[in-house]
């Protein structure tokens, strides 16, 4: 198991390319069973859930390769098999994106129950609710397998509003099986986050009929058939705003680019507040900040609000600001397994339900932590960048997840990573 060994105090400084969204690639690549034509999807993150995806899509029938231009190819071949068992699906939740197209396509579906992040519930109620919907005429749950089997879907109203907001794996999924169903399928408050957006533009590449993507009502009239296509994900916005971040927190430069800032403006306000730079240029932007960093409130909320997969690593920020920070987290009320190790470095972080309160701290001093997520692991990585000494960040598969390389990214604008075994 690899750990990072960062020696901190070093101002980054220079210019970093931001890869394509794992959050978009994933849900994508499993649109690709809604085909048996060849899709060719372009700047696809080599990240170990692009790689578990794939080989669960391979035992699926699919074949797929990289060709010399780093672009993935996956073409369906064999479609007998309807099982995404527990060993391909447990390592990973977005897995559960294969249940639309596997039911629209297939029309049989067996997908273990999703693992992932620890984060707190996340439950696929809505999942099963908006197939049920599309008139699946059997959804049970089987030695731990959702089963669902229908000999076709039939478009409907499909509602998909959560306590917590609209569920983005679950719009991808409706939103994948209804391009197949027949007649007219109307997802209301769906979610409306870059990634789904993607989703459905790839969808009509591939000849689906799909407008409203990335407002709360979807409408998709459903196809025959599918096509293939060549297509290009979008920039990750998560892993852009955790640079922006790293610009900050080592009170560095840097300019990233191609960054997509439309994607970030609740996280752009957030640090204009605290007093962090933000230039938009073309296809890219750069971010500088000041020695003073002020205090705000954030409160994570679905897109366009401020995400929930930036909200440790502003927490990392927010520990140097000058004041008290309030942190309120309304996507997963659980996700602040991080603070325990803040703190361990010196942080002042108290946890109040679903909110946590930041008190300022000169510095940050570092300590062997331990990640408990991927998000997490990026905020104690930033933290160390910045804090006095060594830290040891174990448990970094966690980052490999959905970071391509951000050792080698970091270290090529003045951080001090090492990545060595336990």
């Amino acid at each position: 198991m690899d750990m990072f060994i960062i020696q901190g105090g070093t101002r980054l400084r220079g210019d970093i390319t931001i890869s394509g969204a794992k959050n978009a690639a994933l849900p994508i690549m499993a649109a690709c069973l809604l085909t048996r034509h060849e899709c060719v999807i372009r700047s696809v993150p080599d990240l170990a859930d692009t790689q578990h995806l794939i080989k669960l899509l391979e035992t699926l029938g699919a074949k797929i390769w990289r060709d010399e231009s780093d672009a993935l190819h996956i073409k369906v071949e064999d479609e007998s098999c309807c099982l995404a068992d527990y060993e391909s699906v447990r390592r990973m939740r977005a897995s559960i994106c294969v249940l639309g197209p596997l039911l629209a396509r297939r029309h049989l579906a067996e997908v273990s129950m999703p693992g992932g992040c620890a984060i707190g519930d996340r439950p696929i109620n809505l999942h099963l609710r908006g197939l049920e919907a599309l008139g699946t005429q059997k959804i049970s749950l089987e030695s731990g397998n959702i089963v669902a089997e229908s000999p076709y879907l039939k478009g409907s109203e499909v509602f998909l509003g959560g306590p917590f907001g609209s569920t983005v794996l679950g719009t991808a999924n409706i939103l994948s099986a209804a391009t197949l169903a027949r007649g007219r399928t109307v997802i209301e408050s769906a979610a409306c986050e870059p990634e789904i957006v993607d989703l459905g533009n790839f969808l009509n590449s591939l000849g689906a009929k799909i407008t409203g993507h990335g407002t709360p009502r979807i409408t998709i009239d459903g196809v025959e058939e599918l096509q293939g296509s060549d297509y290009e994900i979008i920039p990750d916005r998560i892993e852009a705003g955790t640079f922006m971040v790293a610009a900050a927190i080592t009170n560095g430069e840097l300019t990233l680019h191609n960054c997509r800032t439309e994607h970030l403006m609740a996280v752009i306000d957030r640090l204009n507040l605290i007093g962090v730079e933000v230039e938009r240029l073309t296809n890219a932007v750069r971010v500088s900040s000041a020695r003073r960093l002020n205090p705000v409130d954030i409160t994570t909320q679905p897109y366009p609000g401020f995400p929930t997969d930036l909200q440790a690593q502003l927490m990392a920020l927010l520990c140097l600001a000058d004041g008290n920070s309030i942190i309120t987290e309304k996507i997963f009320p659980d996700r602040f397994m991080h603070i325990a190790e803040l703190n361990r470095m010196g942080a002042r972080l108290r946890k109040e339900g679903p909110t946590v309160v930041v008190q300022g701290v000169r510095e940050l001093i570092g300590a062997p932590v331990m990640a408990s997520d991927l998000r997490a692991s990026a905020a104690l990585v930033l933290a160390g960048m910045v804090a006095q000494g060594q830290t040891e960040v174990r448990r970094v598969y966690h980052i490999d997840r959905g970071y391509y390389g951000i050792e080698d990214k970091l270290n090529k604008v003045g951080a001090h990573i090492e990545r060595v075994k336990e």
